[in-house]
Order: structure tokens, then C-alpha cells, then sequence
């Protein structure tokens, strides 16, 4: 008997390992086509193997998620075009059996296509891309919305009369401190910053300086911040560039540029998401345009300068959205219009990609987001 509870007590541990190495993996979608709302998967960080969970039907175009800090509660855009109002829904949610719920929904601006929450639950941040605008909605204590606190309507236009005729919206992304939230505007060239306080009536006040300027026709689209929070980097969606940014107390310094596609490349270019390795090493990229493929930068961490390292297909249409997870092992790629995910495997030492020849097959695929079970 007490040689059967040593044996019990020595693989406790590697039971709760085991178990700590599968995630939850949350898809977004469009539902205009084969999809039907926003589906769950397991996903094991050590061999890339994606085993189907659930989904949640019923919710219109829930192209883009966030899961509050707790993984209590997920929250979607309803992505509805510039002629109605769009909005975002609230689902609670049951990490260990990947179970969602709906709770409600509240209006927002008109196409939304971006949701973040913050790490208190306190509220949730909507770039509505055909409205132009920011939109605040504060969080109750059971995860569900309340009515919208603050809607702020950018004004302008850029120089691409035909993608720049006024403002779009197009993420919402808080400081790692939550001081300040940072929101591109692709169509008047501007990243917003804002002053964060969380339990006022109007949470967003502008900083100082309220924005930075990109070069005229580039589109600000995706942002991210260093793991060590000193850099942050801006993809601009049609100028294809990437900014390196010095970042200090909401304060941004620009160090320098790189392209996302090769020199003298005469395509289109529809650069869209862009995300950073756990380790701080690696900065990925993706490009919708006529390439469909996924870039590898090598980040300098004494300056945050990039240096191109590859780029690798992204095996399918239209990358709008792709995710590493937790672990760093592996990059799963959303391609919105060949309705496929593909699982690439991350050498830590390169930073290159090799498809592990697993993909999922679900419908215009546009947001990909990890939970933890446990």
C-alpha cells in the first residue's frame, strides 16, 4: 500500500503538468458564410494537436473576442456594417469544459471589429471601423454590459480617397500598465493615446500628446507591446511598414521601419496582424495582400530594431488574425476566406516556421484567442 501512494504522490505533479499544457483556443468568425458563431478547441502546447470543444451559435459576425483576465467571460464584436449599428455580446464562460453562455449585448458604433477588455473587468474598449469611432461599455459584476459610457468620434480624412474618406477605428489596446489605452485610426493615419481611468464617468481623456502621426496613406491597423514593455510596434495595413516605438509612460519615440514585403514588390499589400513571441525574441507579421504570408522579424532587445529573419505561406486566403501560444511553440494562422486555421511549428532559436500538417476547418476564420482550463 504505501509503495501504490508513493507511485500516486510521484505522478501527481506530472498529471497537473500534463494538464497545465492544454489550452482552450477560441475562434472568431464571420458568419455570412459556412460558419455559425464562435467555436472551442483544445489545443496540447506540446504536440499542436486541436481536439473540438464546443461552439455557441446565434451571435452575428463575432469577428473579433477578448477574455477577461479571470477566463470567466468573453466578449465579442458583432460586426454589422456602416449602413446599422453594430454591437458587442458578453457570454460567460466555463474554462474547463470550454462551454459559453450568452449573457447580453449593447450597442456600439457601426462596424465593429475590434474588442479589448481590461485586467479588473471593469470595462470593455470597441474600434468601429465603419463609424469611425471608440466605444466604451462598462462591466457588471456578473460579466455582463452595461449601456455604453463614452463614444469618441474621430474626425478626418488621409490622402487614399478611396480607403481614406474619414475616420476608421481600428484597435483599442491598453498600456501593459493600463495607464493609457493606445487606438489606431487607419483612415486619418493617426495612433490615439488616451488617459485610463477605470471607475470615471467618461474613462478616456486624451494624453500628452494625444497622438502620433504615421506617414501619409499608410492606415495604422494592429499594435503590440514588447514582453518588457519598452518598445511597441504599429502595422500599417496599406503601407505594409512596421514601426518600432521607444515606450515611456504613454509617451512614444519612433526608432525606425521595416517593410513587410521584399523590396520592389509591385502586389497589393493588406498587412494585418502582427504579435510578438512570449520570449521577446521574435516578431511575427502577417500580409493578406497578394502574398497571403506570414513575416519573421528578429527583435533587437537593447533598441527594438527588427531584422527580417523569413516569410512562409500562410497555406490559405487572407490571414487576417493569427495567435502563438502561451508556451511559444507553436503560431496557428486564421485565413478568413479559405476557412482554414494552420498550426506552425516555432524553432526558439530561429524563430522560423515549419506547418506541423495539422489545420482546422471552420468557416471565414477571423480571430483566434488562448485560455487557460485550469
Amino acid at each position: 500500500m504505501k509503495k501504490i501512494l508513493l507511485l500516486l504522490l510521484l505522478a501527481f505533479p506530472a498529471i497537473t503538468i500534463a494538464q497545465g499544457k492544454v489550452y482552450n483556443l477560441l475562434v472568431g468568425t464571420y458568419t455570412t458564410g459556412k460558419s455559425e458563431g464562435i467555436y472551442v478547441y483544445h489545443f496540447d502546447t506540446e504536440t499542436g494537436k486541436v481536439t473540438y470543444q464546443d461552439k455557441v451559435t446565434g451571435v452575428n459576425n463575432p469577428s473579433y473576442l477578448a477574455v477577461s483576465n479571470n477566463r470567466k467571460f468573453v466578449y465579442s464584436v458583432n460586426e454589422i456594417g456602416s449602413d446599422r449599428t453594430g454591437s458587442a455580446s458578453a457570454f460567460s464562460f466555463e474554462a474547463k469544459s470550454g462551454k459559453l453562455i450568452f449573457l447580453n449585448k449593447q450597442p456600439t458604433g457601426a462596424g465593429p471589429c475590434f474588442v479589448s477588455v481590461d485586467k479588473a473587468n471593469k470595462n470593455i474598449f470597441l474600434a468601429n471601423y465603419a463609424g469611425g469611432s471608440l466605444t466604451v461599455i462598462p462591466l457588471k459584476a456578473d460579466g455582463s454590459l452595461g449601456e455604453p459610457s463614452q463614444n469618441i468620434q474621430d474626425e478626418g480624412t488621409g490622402p487614399n480617397k478611396s480607403r481614406q474618406e474619414k475616420p476608421h477605428v481600428h484597435t483599442a489596446v491598453l498600456s501593459p500598465d493600463e495607464k493609457f489605452l493606445l487606438y489606431t485610426d487607419l483612415g486619418t493615419d493617426k495612433l490615439n493615446i488616451m488617459n485610463y481611468t477605470p471607475s470615471a464617468a467618461k474613462p478616456l481623456t486624451p494624453a500628452e500628446p494625444a497622438f502620433v502621426a504615421s506617414n501619409g496613406g499608410g492606415g495604422p491597423r494592429h499594435l503590440v507591446f514588447s514582453p518588457d514593455n519598452k518598445f511597441m510596434y504599429l502595422i500599417h495595413e496599406m503601407g505594409g511598414d512596421i514601426y518600432t516605438y521607444a515606450y515611456n509612460n504613454g509617451k512614444l519615440t519612433k526608432k525606425g521601419s521595416v517593410s513587410v514585403v521584399p523590396d520592389g514588390f509591385s502586389g497589393t499589400i493588406g498587412a494585418a496582424d502582427i504579435h510578438i513571441s512570449p520570449d521577446g525574441k521574435f516578431l511575427y507579421s502577417t500580409n493578406r495582400g497578394s502574398t497571403n504570408d506570414l513575416q519573421v522579424f528578429a527583435i533587437n532587445k537593447k533598441d527594438g530594431l527588427l531584422t527580417f529573419v523569413e516569410r512562409t505561406s500562410t497555406l490559405g486566403k487572407t490571414p487576417r488574425n493569427f495567435v502563438i501560444d502561451p508556451t511559444g511553440n507553436f503560431l496557428l494562422v486564421a485565413n478568413q476566406n479559405s476557412d482554414d486555421v494552420y498550426v506552425f511549428k516555432i524553432n526558439k532559436s530561429t524563430g522560423k516556421l515549419t506547418y506541423t500538417d495539422t489545420k482546422i476547418i471552420v468557416g471565414n476564420p477571423t480571430c483566434l484567442k488562448f485560455a487557460a482550463i485550469e
